[in-house]
């Protein structure tokens, strides 16, 4: 790890809390029917899928999750979006704070699956609640609607290289998912897995040299 330059940060289930089974139940109650498939623990299928690659719009997905409600009930743009965004639970302050910290010895980067709803909405939202915003807390960004590519993916990885001018042989990926740390240390990338309940800066303590910290 003495070679590390480089931190890149997954977003839901390492920075932001989340919990998957509120989505679900809100887009349950406003009549969409395989909510449950749409949303798969770690791999998203259908528009959901789509919204978050890039490859519909947030317009596009409103309307044809409308369609999908079978008893033909009308449901606003504002209600969709409030549903997606039962997803996200927050963001601990201690955790916007931990990576100013480390900013101080680190590039500090994000590499995350989301889509516009969520990220131009309740993500910002929740950077913002120590009085900065999301860009204040990152040297560089890639959202897969952006990059038109979800992890585990390798486009999304290729991308980030190039997007970020990173080196992965320089660069520690943090995430929540086994399967995409294995594509990103297919890549080249150290990795380290944020499991269930687990602090990236506890785990970031235990295995960068302490002259970092």
């Amino acid at each position: 790890m003495n070679t590390i330059r480089n931190l890149l940060f997954d977003l839901g289930g390492v920075i932001m809390n989340i919990k998957r089974e509120r989505c679900v139940e809100a887009l349950t109650r406003l009549g969409v029917t395989d909510a449950d498939h749409m949303l798969g623990l770690y791999v998203q299928s259908g528009d959901f899928m789509h919204l978050e690659d890039g490859s519909i719009t947030a317009d596009e997905f409103r309307n044809s999750l409308r369609r999908s409600i079978k008893d033909g009930r009308m449901v606003s743009d504002q209600e969709i979006d409030n549903a997606l965004n039962a997803f996200l639970t927050g963001i601990p302050v201690n955790r916007l704070k931990a990576l100013e910290k480390l900013r101080k010895n680190y590039k500090i980067y994000l590499l995350s699956n989301t889509n516009p709803i969520m990220y131009y909405s309740e993500i910002a939202r929740q950077f913002e609640q120590d009085g900065k915003e999301i860009n204040d807390y990152f040297d560089g960004q890639v959202v897969s609607f952006i990059a038109r590519s979800n992890k585990p993916g390798r486009k999304i990885f290729e991308y980030a290289i190039e997007h970020l001018g990173i080196n992965p042989c320089e660069t520690l990926f943090l995430d929540d998912s086994q399967r995409n740390l294995d594509a990103a240390a297919e890549m080249g990338f150290a990795t380290a897995l944020v499991p269930p309940g687990g602090e990236f800066e506890d785990i970031l303590q235990r295995i960068l040299p302490p002259a970092k910290q």
